[in-house]
Parts: structure tokens; C-alpha cells; sequence
């Protein structure tokens, strides 16, 4: 038996296969599909993962606008920031935001589920978040992916 051939590989940036991918938001759960997307950014429905380096795909979301909330979540989750002076703590409700920007909602769940580090920031790059259902990235060709087949 041959001891070399089981050698970890271990994956950096110039050897990752990186792949661009299209996944449809519509009628989509936010916490559900938020947390799918962020396995594809971080590559962790790949073979060759490696949990320090940036191995996932770059991902497009379309319809973010169509995206949906269960109970009263629109009007009951609240999103805190604050301005930084005394007093300066401010909140707006999910349909708030949704109606500002519709984009707005996807983007903070998946940024919030991808590792709060420099490798996290170097990922949450990697998504490109459309409310439409066109995208300005067909040069990419990305491949179309169906989001309620993952796990």
C-alpha cells in the first residue's frame, strides 16, 4: 500500500477551483436560503474545502425582492445600528429596510453567517446580490443552481 496517496491536499487561493453560480431567491425562507448561499461562498459543499482559504464560488442572487419572511417577521425583526454618538442607537423593521432596499435584507443574513474575520470580508465579496430577475454578469457564464436540492 502506498502511503503518498493519501496525503491531504490542501487548497489556497492559486489552486481553488472557483466557479461562478446563479441561484434564484423567489419565494425563498430568508434564514434558510441565507445560510445555503453562505456554504456555497465558503466552499463547503465542495470535496476539496479548506476552512482557512477562500475556496467557494462566487455567487449570484436574483429576485432578491421576491425573498420571504415567516410570521409577523416583517414588522416584528428589527435591525439595530448605531451612529456613534450618545443616545445615537437606531432601528428599522425588515420591511423598513425591504422597501429602501431590497437587497439590503439578503446581504446582512449572509454576511452575518459568513465568519466574522478578514477571510469572512474576502468572501462576502464574492456575493453579488441582484433584486431583478436579469444580472449584468453574463460575461461570467455562470451556471444555474437549484438551491432546494442542497442540504
Amino acid at each position: 500500500m502506498d502511503s503518498l496517496s493519501y496525503k491531504t491536499v490542501s487548497i489556497n487561493k492559486k489552486n481553488a477551483d472557483k466557479q461562478w453560480v446563479v441561484v434564484d431567491a423567489a419565494d425563498q425562507v430568508l434564514g434558510r436560503f441565507s445560510s445555503k448561499v453562505a456554504k456555497l461562498l465558503r466552499g463547503k459543499y465542495k470535496p476539496s474545502f479548506t476552512p482557512h482559504a477562500d475556496c467557494g464560488d462566487n455567487v449570484i442572487v436574483l429576485n432578491a425582492d421576491k425573498i420571504k419572511l415567516t410570521g409577523d417577521k416583517w414588522n416584528n425583526k428589527t435591525y439595530l445600528r448605531h451612529t456613534g454618538y450618545p443616545g445615537g442607537q437606531r432601528s428599522l423593521t425588515a420591511s423598513e429596510i425591504h422597501e429602501k432596499n431590497p437587497t439590503r435584507l439578503v446581504e446582512k443574513s449572509i454576511k452575518g453567517m459568513l465568519p466574522k474575520n478578514k477571510l469572512g470580508a474576502e468572501l462576502f465579496r464574492n456575493l453579488y446580490v441582484v433584486a431583478g430577475a436579469e444580472h449584468p454578469y453574463d460575461g461570467q457564464k455562470p451556471t444555474a443552481v437549484n438551491i432546494n436540492e442542497l442540504n
